[in-house]
């Protein structure tokens, strides 16, 4: 199951190094609670005169293949221009790890790289999270614990494309069963292989593992969220929006019309793709840029408050976030 993918290169150190602009090394560190090690791919900016920020990358691969490697070209391309580290996380896959394996080996490299931050010349109170699909997912979960853990301070959190919620009941997740990349079928595969057979989609499913099983969305960092019409987390990647927004969060959506499970990384130069992308960039570059103060996440209880809803959930194009500033939200469908 994981053997290497017939044309998906994994990059090496000399492609990541980016013609020499970027150190790349890695670091083996103890897991949580006695576990395996986990592995820190380190990408940073060779010449940066100050502390730069972070882009802290969790890999996509439905829980259960991929490594840190892959994605990585994707973030440096987002990383590069601005001057940012990244920091891809090898953490332990399903079937062989359940939860909360794999969260908290991502939750304990960041930790680490935050504690570390000063060896690494990065900015500690400038790491933003993110990954797409699984990874995404893994991302929610992480920024989730780092709120009830007082945890690392996390600037903002970019989902992308995020697998979020183990039940596969929405209408988008029935009508792709059978189409495209990771369908519904595929779906079922990857949550089961994380958190067992007869466990998904019953009650007892934590939010760090599936972050839309959160009822408390509270105190979160800023978030970007994308995906296309056309794909099975369509309708609960919204839904996790809908909510934060409730919560007072300050958030991005982007529904992209037509766009597949993938579809901005298998064909990077269509419109929609280089949509896609100038979004993403903007949204990091003013993220990183601005010089207003953020707190870090505060401490949240997980499921200390009714469940979000979704129905009846009307998208807005600005958001209200009380006594947090207005952000701007741009929704297309």
């Amino acid at each position: 199951m994981r053997k290497p993918v017939p044309g998906v290169e994994t990059p090496t150190d000399e492609v990541l190094s980016r013609g020499g602009t970027y150190s790349v090394g890695e670091w083996e560190m103890p897991g949580p609670d006695g576990e395996a090690d986990v592995s820190l791919l380190i990408c940073l900016p060779k010449h940066a005169a100050t502390p730069t920020p972070a882009i802290y990358h969790i890999h996509g691969g439905g829980m259960i293949v991929r490594d840190n490697r892959f994605g990585l070209v994707e973030m440096l391309n987002l990383a590069e221009p601005m001057g940012m580290a990244v920091v891809s996380v090898e953490y332990r896959l399903a079937p062989e790890t359940p939860p909360p394996g794999p969260v908290e080996d991502c939750y304990a490299g960041l930790v680490r790289v935050s504690d570390h931050a000063h060896e690494l010349n990065i900015d500690p109170e400038r790491i933003v999270i993110g990954g797409a699909s699984a990874g995404g997912g893994l991302a929610a979960g992480v920024t989730l614990m780092a709120g009830d853990r007082n945890g690392p301070a996390i600037l903002a959190q970019l989902l992308l494309s995020p697998m979020l919620d183990d039940r596969n009941d929405s209408p988008s997740a029935q009508q792709m069963r059978g189409v495209g990349i990771w369908d519904s079928s595929s779906n079922e595969t990857g949550w089961n292989a994380l958190l067992g057979d007869g466990v998904r989609g019953g009650p007892n499913v934590s939010p760090y593992a599936a972050p839309s099983r959160a009822t408390d969305l509270s105190g979160l960092p800023s978030t970007f969220i994308d995906v296309g019409s056309a794909e099975t987390f369509r309708d609960k990647d919204i839904a996790y929006a809908g909510c934060l927004w409730q919560a007072g969060g300050r958030l991005e959506l982007h529904v992209w019309p037509g766009g597949f499970h993938g579809f901005d990384v298998v064909a990077p130069h269509a419109v929609i793709s280089q949509d896609a992308i100038a979004a993403l960039v903007q949204t990091v570059a003013a993220s990183v840029s601005s010089s207003a103060v953020r707190e870090p996440p505060g401490r949240r209880r997980c499921g200390s408050r009714p469940s979000c809803r979704s129905a009846g959930l009307s998208l807005r194009t600005r958001s209200r976030p009380g006594p947090r500033q207005d952000r701007e939200v741009r929704v297309q469908s």
